[in-house]
């Protein structure tokens, strides 16, 4: 291989590509065979434990398996319930309805490099005693786009499938409820706005329970669905949307944040919103009055997007190890009501 020079040592060019073999020879190893990597690569490798301190949920599922790689192709990550392999997490899960007031009910001690989770998809309005969990969790999980763990009800995803499916109507205007507060803006506004036309009220609070398999065909014979949010909040844009309206054949008549944050969800001609009217009698006029041409408009976004909602808490929490590596390590949120309420 070697040229050797009339002064029995190897010429500098011959060494030079000796040198050259030797190290494609060393890289290429590694190339072949990348599990023998140093030990902090094949640390980085190892599952994240998530540990779910107590579902959110009253059923709650087996996550023995890799559910996350199985049901939501999100690979390394460990969901677990086993309190016993608390000292094992990467991240502990606070569902906020789940914690009790008092410090009794959480772990004793966090480990060093352990994070925890505050989670809630409930509105501020409807949280309670956030002043306790001051200078406890890292990060947070709600429906706020500004959240560490963004998870919302629904969104749109990509679909290009061209096609507009708009149910069959036999009524006006439906809407569900089940918590009726006459204290709540939803129902003085649904008060005003029955002055001016019929609503089909379905729901606990007037006696007409809906089954689970019943309730997406009973709203989709309706032409309009009143998606009015229990509480008014920044982001706070639930089922009632996505899934009572949007994915029910429906148009939504929403009430809840500003129509540009509903904007930034789903396209501004997808819905109607309270606040384009300058009284609920205008509203209800519009209603009543639309073509049909009008109102097929407000489907145009099936063209291009469909709806997928989130209903499981696995694909909830699994989430958690797709965000891991961009969220910041060794913060503390030092006054979560301020933070929620803001």
């Amino acid at each position: 291989l070697l040229r050797w020079s009339p002064w029995g040592r190897p010429g500098v060019k011959a060494l030079v590509t000796a040198g050259l073999f030797v190290t494609t020879l060393w890289n290429l190893r590694f190339f072949l065979n990348p599990s023998k990597g140093s030990g902090e690569d094949s640390k980085h490798r190892e599952p994240l434990v998530i540990l779910v301190w107590e579902w959110p949920s009253k059923q709650v599922p087996n996550v023995s398996r890799d559910v996350c790689r199985e049901l939501y192709g999100i690979t390394g990550c460990q969901l677990t319930t086993e309190r016993q392999l608390l000292h094992q997490a990467n991240v502990v899960v606070f569902l906020h309805s789940r914690l009790q007031p008092g410090r009794d009910r959480l772990p004793k001690e966090r480990l060093p490099g352990q994070n925890w989770v505050w989670v809630s998809l409930e509105s501020p309005s409807n949280t309670r005693a956030l002043a306790e969990w001051n200078q406890t969790f890292n990060w947070v999980m709600t429906y706020r786009q500004d959240s560490d763990i963004f998870i919302p009800y629904g969104k749109l995803v990509p679909n290009q499938s061209a096609t507009v499916n708009i149910p069959a109507k036999t009524n006006l205007v439906s809407w569900v409820i089940s918590n009726y507060h006459g204290t709540q803006k939803r129902a003085e506004v649904y008060k005003n706005l029955s002055k001016y036309l019929h609503v089909n009220i379905y729901g606990k609070a007037n006696n007409k329970p809906l089954c689970k398999d019943c309730l997406l065909p009973t709203i989709s014979k309706s032409k309009f669905y009143l998606a009015f949010e229990n509480s008014i909040h920044r982001d706070y844009i639930t089922e009632k949307l996505w899934r009572n309206s949007l994915l029910a054949g429906t148009v939504p008549v929403v009430l809840g944040p500003l129509r540009a944050n509903y904007e930034q969800f789903v396209p501004a001609d997808s819905f109607i919103h309270v606040n384009d009217f300058g009284s609920l009698e205008e509203l209800a006029t519009f209603l009543k009055t639309m073509n049909s041409s009008r109102y097929q408009q407000f489907f145009a976004w099936q063209k291009r997007f469909s709806v997928k909602l989130y209903t499981d808490w696995r694909e909830r929490i699994c989430t958690i190890c797709t965000a891991y590596p961009r969220l910041p390590h060794g913060h503390l949120y030092p006054d979560l009501q301020s933070w929620f309420n803001s």
